[in-house]
């Protein structure tokens, strides 16, 4: 008897840590807190689960979802952008600035067309320079976002009528922000439609494991065939695109186009922490769009949590730098499991 159970102890050893390992933990870690603070705020405040606070928090957040989104594929793909927040507040200038220049429905038009554009350039830009010039990403795009910021304020020059801010208060731009089929805001419909093609072009298609295998071993991919820059280069690519469309629908909301730097550094920190804790790992080959989501939506539930309960502000920075420090130490955690 005491041989049989000596040699079913290691078998049921093995099968324990096979079960733990196959356990999708970076799931776990974003749904299981996700739920949890939804169902606390649910039951502490009764404003929170009104179709209007609902609808207002997603309507806010629909720009960062889309940065935030298209960002997870960068990442993913081995890199990281600092110089979204620039692009997505360069993109509004530029935008704002011809609508005021050009007036009218050809001027919405053209100011968004441009606007979209330019977030595009500045994308494929970064990837250039950091695939084929070999500048280290972080380094890069920091000093991109610089230059980027620069750029903003010599453009806003041309927009102004006095001192003061941009203003872009004209029905034929602002009905992207006012239109709400179905009671839902258009930006809403618009990040949703995006946050779906960018879940099933990384999901389903070649481009997206392609993506997986460029940041999991850069290297082996190559030697696979892979066109590793050409899909860098891709990512960086829709991640400015994505500041692009984001900039130009935010610009609709609010009549005044935003020039302070600290806008540009909050939203690309937002964003970049809405994405580690979504459960993307920061060394790349792992992430998904919709875990990017819930990331997003979990820091938003907090800080929207935080106003309806009162709490001082204060100790929403403080609660954002605990979460994201614990998601990275999982993430460190989580690669060590599996040595």
């Amino acid at each position: 008897m005491s041989n049989d159970t000596s040699l079913q102890t290691p078998a049921t050893g093995i099968a324990s840590r096979n079960f733990v390992q196959r356990i999708p933990w970076r799931s776990v870690a974003i749904v299981v807190p996700f739920l949890a603070v939804f169902i606390a705020l649910s039951i502490g405040s009764p404003a929170f689960l009104s179709f209007q606070n609902i609808g207002n928090v997603l309507d806010r957040q629909s720009g960062i979802l889309i940065i935030a989104a298209a960002s997870t594929l960068v990442l993913i793909a081995g890199g990281i952008d600092l110089s979204i927040g620039a692009t997505y507040m360069f993109t509004a200038v530029i935008c704002g600035t011809i609508i005021v220049k050009v007036g009218g429905v050809a001027g919405a038009g053209l100011g968004i067309a441009a606007g979209v554009l330019a977030g595009l350039l500045v994308g494929i830009a970064n990837g250039l320079i950091i695939t084929y010039l070999k500048i280290n990403a972080l380094i890069a795009t920091l000093a991109m976002s610089f230059i980027i910021l620069g750029a903003t304020k010599l453009v806003s020059q041309f927009g102004k009528q006095g001192v003061g801010q941009i203003r872009v208060d004209v029905p034929e731009f602002r009905w992207l922000a006012t239109t709400e089929p179905l009671g839902i805001s258009l930006p809403t419909w618009i990040a949703f439609v995006i946050l779906v093609i960018l879940g099933v072009v990384l999901w389903r298609t070649t481009f997206g494991r392609y993506i997986y295998a460029a940041g999991g071993n850069a290297e082996a991919a190559r030697l696979a065939g892979i066109r590793v820059n050409l899909v860098r280069i891709s990512t960086f690519a829709l991640a400015g695109l994505a500041a692009g469309i984001a900039g130009v629908l935010d610009l609709a909301r609010t009549p005044s186009v935003p020039e302070n730097d600290a806008i540009a550094t909050t939203l690309t920190f937002t964003v970049l922490a809405g994405i580690v804790v979504g459960g993307t790992s920061i060394l790349g080959g792992e992430g998904a769009v919709w875990r990017t989501v819930l990331g997003i939506l979990f820091i938003a539930m907090l800080y929207n949590g935080f106003t309806l309960l009162r709490v001082d502000p204060l100790f929403q920075g403080i609660a954002l730098g605990t979460i994201i420090l614990v998601a990275v130490g999982f993430d460190a955690w989580s690669k060590y499991r599996r040595r």
